[in-house]
């Protein structure tokens, strides 16, 4: 199951990577040892909210930055 990104979820992404010190490529690097193939290219694209993130690599992201999921979504409007 993927996650439809937008702009705000990717800025949210890229906060929260960079305040826990974290590159692209550690981010994805560690992924990657929980079992994830997503590459940096591709973790790129879901930053920039051009590109989809399956479920199981969100929750993989939650465990890596040790953030509790609501920081995902923060300022994300219910409204489509």
């Amino acid at each position: 199951m993927k996650v439809l990104t937008n702009n705000t979820f990717g800025q949210n992404l890229q906060r929260i990577r960079t305040s826990c010190g974290l590159s692209q490529e550690q981010t994805v690097a560690r992924l990657q040892v929980l079992g994830s193939p997503l590459s940096r290219s591709t973790y790129s694209l879901i930053e920039l909210g051009r590109g989809n993130i399956y479920v199981s690599d969100l929750v993989g992201l939650k465990q890596i930055f040790q953030v509790d999921y609501s920081e995902f979504f923060k300022d994300i409007p219910a409204e489509r």
